[in-house]
């Protein structure tokens, strides 16, 4: 295929329209392999939570609280990841975070 005679912005959208047709066929032969998988289970008289486990989301932990409101415990902030509003505004008003640091 010869893409020179095409347009910066018309070579985009061909990349753009080629990554949503990849994307359709891959959620469509995981939903057919997905489909197999069952049937063959299901003549071995197991359903296929039963043989591939049943995968629950991944759960992160919040971390450990390292700064806490001095008038409000309920907000904490571990350090981890953006600022809260709470925080944000503790320093717009000229205070330092080190003030809220849990001993």
């Amino acid at each position: 295929m010869d893409l020179s005679n095409y347009t910066t912005e018309q070579l985009n959208q061909l990349k753009k329209d080629i990554d949503q047709e990849i994307n359709g066929r891959r959620k469509e032969d995981a939903r057919k392999a997905q489909q197999e998988l069952k049937q063959v289970a299901e003549r071995y008289g197991f359903n296929l939570g039963d043989l591939v486990g049943t995968q629950s989301p991944r759960t992160r932990s919040k971390g450990k609280v390292r700064f806490q409101h001095p008038s409000d415990p309920e907000k904490t902030w571990s350090g981890r990841g953006r600022k809260p509003g709470w925080i944000k505004e503790w320093e717009g008003s000229g205070r330092s975070v080190e003030e809220l640091r849990v001993a």
